[in-house]
């Protein structure tokens, strides 16, 4: 793994397209009408998920190890992890979930935070489990965090992709979601799409149907092979590493883990048709990640998949 050199973070990332298709001055007044009322419509078409509703940690989670390492504050409508030389810590939602919209709203472990690992992640509990990640990989003081997302399906996955940000994720909350049903998943950035892994089924690609999933938060240590391959190791000096929560916002079909079905189709926002693909204005975000911050992709990865994998031209990752 090559050594990560910083990046600038714009603001705005779109504001670089400014000026590059500007509407000419000269147009007739009922040309230009016409031309912003196109834009309006392009941007009307957009179909963000809705609005997380922020709720207290302990309506939806409670915590799993190391108790003593989680810190509440305003009620519990904010939390603090801690990771020292002795030990992470970690939490769980109460229910288990087929479809849905999770979202956090999450602030890294600032400074050096080489070695260390912030997950956000659902996962079901078997063997042969399915798995939607957020892997927040830490690093040296002036070089970027990446974002490692992973998806698993009947016990497989190596399906890694890792972006850099286009802001520092330590200086405020960002929001991380999922939005999951029976046609896609799709990872959202603050409601820019990072990532959509579809239903391909018929491409005989297994998909997330089936198992209830959990969802899980942690800050751990992995300098095994978390920062640069292994090679930057966690600086303890520099415990205690606190990683921000807030938001914990959960919207999906409840389901034991003994459910084989969660009756949700067209019930449910998640699963009206508006989210069964992505719409122009989210293809090209989703376009614009993978062109200016992806920095790595199973799907193009030759010295792993000598045959790309069925599921990469379907999401759009090539």
């Amino acid at each position: 793994m090559p050594y990560l050199t910083p990046i600038t973070f714009p603001f705005f990332p779109w504001e670089e397209e400014k000026g590059k298709k500007m509407v000419s001055s000269s147009l007739p007044p009922f040309s230009f009408i016409v031309v912003l009322w196109l834009c309006f419509f392009g941007l009307a078409m957009a179909t963000p998920p809705r609005k997380p509703i922020d709720v207290p940690f302990q309506k939806n989670y409670v915590p799993t190890w190391a108790f003593d390492h989680i810190k509440y504050f305003n009620g519990g409508n904010e939390i603090q992890l801690y990771l020292d030389k002795y030990t992470g810590t970690g939490f769980q939602s109460k229910g288990s979930y087929l479809f849905g919209h999770f979202s956090m709203q999450i602030k890294l472990v600032p400074g050096d935070s080489a070695g260390t690992v912030t997950a956000f992640y659902l996962s079901s509990q078997n063997s042969e489990h399915d798995e939607i990640d957020f892997e927040f990989l830490g690093n040296r003081t002036g070089q970027p965090y990446i974002l490692q997302t992973n998806v698993f399906t009947g016990g497989k996955g190596d399906r890694e992709q890792r972006i850099y940000l286009w802001f520092d994720p330590t200086k405020d909350y960002h929001s991380y979601s999922v939005l999951w049903n029976m046609y896609q998943i799709v990872f959202f950035v603050d409601d820019v799409p990072i990532r959509v892994f579809k239903n391909s089924k018929d491409l005989g690609v297994r998909y997330p149907f089936n198992q209830p999933m959990k969802l899980y938060s942690s800050l751990w240590n992995a300098d095994d092979w978390a920062t640069r391959g292994g090679l930057e190791k966690t600086d303890w000096s520099k415990a205690p590493f606190v990683a921000a929560y807030r938001g914990f916002h959960i919207d999906g079909c409840e389901a034991s883990t003994e459910a084989k079905f969660c009756a949700t189709q067209g019930l449910r926002w998640w699963d009206q048709k508006e989210f069964q693909d992505l719409d122009g204005w989210q293809y090209r975000r989703l376009m614009w990640v993978r062109g200016k911050y992806t920095i790595y992709n199973y799907c193009t990865d030759r010295s792993r998949y000598s045959t790309m994998p069925p599921e990469c031209k379907r999401d759009r990752d090539v």
